[in-house]
């Protein structure tokens, strides 16, 4: 079982860069780098290096302006981006709003004084949490007729898709990899022909803060930790109140989640609702807006929702932090009705990212990651771990109209960040959950002493006696770090026998991934190479044929070379592990969230 004794420092916020700065900033190394002009004024702080797994050679910077589209020379496969000082035109501010702007930032900047004072734990410093291939890229128009080594199987042809963090502007603050802003980046694959575009989501968020041109909307993780973090909190508010920023229409990032349902591509993070994205004829992205189901949708939306692919239902979540009730379940018809929701009972706000579902239920995740706001009043992280807390699963009926059935079945100390799959057993009335638990639980968000282990098991829950037992599906011979991944979508809550999970090492690099048979724990490896890393393992079935053979099928992934700077896209043979054939990539693929793949005939009827 997990064990709930380790220690996490409680972070304190300071300025994320104490470093000196040149008229020229690099990010990477040579031979592909993307350079910007820098207007940052020189500090005589000392460049703070820190030792982990996500540092790479470099230390970031950033510019102060926005990215703009970059000139790629067609001789060359490197990317340069060469960004010109550009004069910031405030919107159309009344007398009063620019004073309250003027006194707004004279607080900020004393605030940012004060923060210089403390170092940042880890997981709130820009220089860990985005450094390397983890930095921001600029976005990239279409470019077509891609180099291919190999053969792209003739089965794929459509668009593999996906989305991640890319902050465009310098954090002031703290920076957690969860904060940046959301880009989706898309490979087109036409008859064995590919083209490459990475377009920003284009938030209100991130409209607002390109308009204004630096960022002013509250990072959550990376800077709302303790007094700072209240301070920030109140500065963003008193400028909501003066009318010069605007978080009515949504503060979410849309930087994580994809899915295509109901003609539409979504991009979510969940704390807001969906970003409607749109394929172009040639391979591009543009944003249509935000999204709420033709008015239907009155709330935040998780960023898994799952997809029956028998039904071709979309079931989801809803969480909020601050007042009961803390979380909604609902569904949407494959038109895109949305039923109504479901009030889930719930004491105190639980961190929610993903939950599963099988042929009759929606399983539901009650952890002991909480939020606790009012933990920065006393200068701590408002992500909190509670060991008094018991864990459980909720199973509920799919068709559930309220939660007066909902069957609670406790798993003790089990924390899971992404749920893989689940099924009914119903001869020995049993749920079971297929999961990577993690410990400590809140590592990802609070600096801790423990090294981060992420096991893959199996989670029964019985129905009728309300127990559950949980094992470690490898040997422990072989255990590694395996997060992010899926199985066979054509099989999404039915009993599956495979897993494709990328293997987190050195944490939270991916090294590779692995196919795990769920029965026999058995693992079969797919390892990219020395310094080459990727990220999630998508994938892709052969065919829609539920009689298909289980793993008759293709992995797609992004792969980075850190030794040449360079990415392709990698389609994998899922049978043999044998890879069929490669993309060269035109520019720079940070290591990002999930995927998802939308084939041609499905785009003919795009929304």
């Amino acid at each position: 079982m997990a064990s709930s004794s380790y220690n996490c420092a409680k972070p304190q916020i300071s300025h994320p860069l104490s470093s000196a700065s040149s008229s020229t900033v690099h990010l990477g190394h040579s031979p592909t780098s993307i350079s910007w002009n820098s207007r940052q004024p020189n500090r005589t702080h000392n460049i703070r290096i820190i030792h982990s797994a996500l540092h790479s050679p470099s230390v970031l910077h950033f510019p102060k302006q926005p990215y703009q589209n970059p000139l790629i020379p067609i001789e060359d496969d490197s990317v340069n981006v060469q960004v010109q000082p550009k004069t910031h035109r405030h919107p159309q501010w009344n007398l009063l709003q620019r004073a309250a702007a003027m006194a707004l930032d004279m607080a900020e900047s004393a605030l940012v004084s004060l923060e210089l004072q403390h170092p940042l734990p880890k997981t709130a410093d820009p220089q860990v949490q985005i450094s390397g291939n983890f930095g921001p890229v600029p976005e990239q128009p279409v470019k077509q007729a891609l180099p291919v080594t190999g053969t792209i199987p003739s089965c794929i042809n459509g668009v593999y898709l996906r989305n991640g963090a890319n902050p465009l502007f310098e954090p002031v603050a703290g920076h957690h990899f969860f904060d940046g802003d959301g880009m989706v980046h898309a490979v087109t694959i036409d008859n064995g022909n590919a083209s490459y575009a990475c377009r920003f989501t284009e938030t209100q968020r991130f409209l607002q803060e390109k308009e204004l041109g630096r960022p002013v909307f509250p990072k959550a993780i990376g800077e709302l930790h303790g007094h700072s973090g209240v301070a920030r909190l109140l500065l963003f508010y008193a400028r909501a109140l003066f009318g010069l920023v605007d978080h009515k229409q949504g503060t979410g990032v849309a930087n994580a989640g994809l899915v295509y349902f109901n003609n539409r591509l979504l991009a979510m993070s969940e704390d807001d609702l969906p970003y409607h994205l749109r394929i172009t004829p040639s391979g591009d992205l543009e944003t249509v807006g935000r999204y709420n189901f033709d008015d239907q949708l009155k709330s935040t939306m998780i960023a898994h929702p799952k997809i029956d692919p028998f039904s071709k239902e979309l079931f989801a979540l809803s969480y909020d932090v601050i007042q009961k009730p803390y979380l909604k379940y609902f569904k949407f018809q494959p038109d895109g009705t949305k039923s109504p929701d479901v009030e889930i009972p719930l004491s105190m706000p639980t961190m929610m990212h993903d939950f599963a579902i099988t042929e009759n239920f929606v399983v539901i995740p009650n952890q002991q990651v909480l939020f606790k706001l009012q933990e920065m009043i006393f200068g701590g992280s408002p992500v909190i771990f509670d060991k008094k807390k018991k864990s459980s699963f909720g199973i509920l009926s799919k068709n559930a109209s309220d939660s007066k059935d909902i069957i609670w079945v406790e798993s003790p100390d089990t924390f899971c960040f992404h749920l893989w799959n689940a099924w009914d057993e119903p001869e020995s009335d049993e749920v079971v959950v297929i999961g990577s638990c993690m410990t400590p639980p809140d590592s990802i968000f609070n600096e801790c002493d423990e090294s981060l282990k992420s096991v893959l098991s199996e989670i029964r829950l019985n129905l009728k006696t309300g127990k559950s037992t949980r094992r470690p599906i490898i040997s422990e011979s072989e255990q590694v770090n395996l997060e992010a991944g899926m199985v066979n979508r054509n099989r999404l809550g039915r009993r599956t026998r495979y897993a494709y999970l990328a293997i987190a090492e050195p944490w939270p690099k991916v090294s590779g991934f692995a196919k795990i048979d769920l029965f026999t724990g058995e693992v079969k490896k797919y390892i990219y190479g020395h310094k080459k890393f990727g990220g999630e393992p998508f994938f892709l079935p052969r065919d829609d044929n539920w009689e298909s053979a289980e793993d008759d099928g293709y992995i797609i992934s992004f792969v980075h070379d850190e030794n040449s700077w360079k990415s392709e896209l990698q389609i994998v043979n899922a049978i043999n592990l044998q890879l069929e054939s490669s993309i060269k990539l035109p520019s720079r693929v940070p290591y990002g969230f999930h995927g998802t793949f939308i084939d041609a005939k499905s785009l003919i009827n795009q929304a």
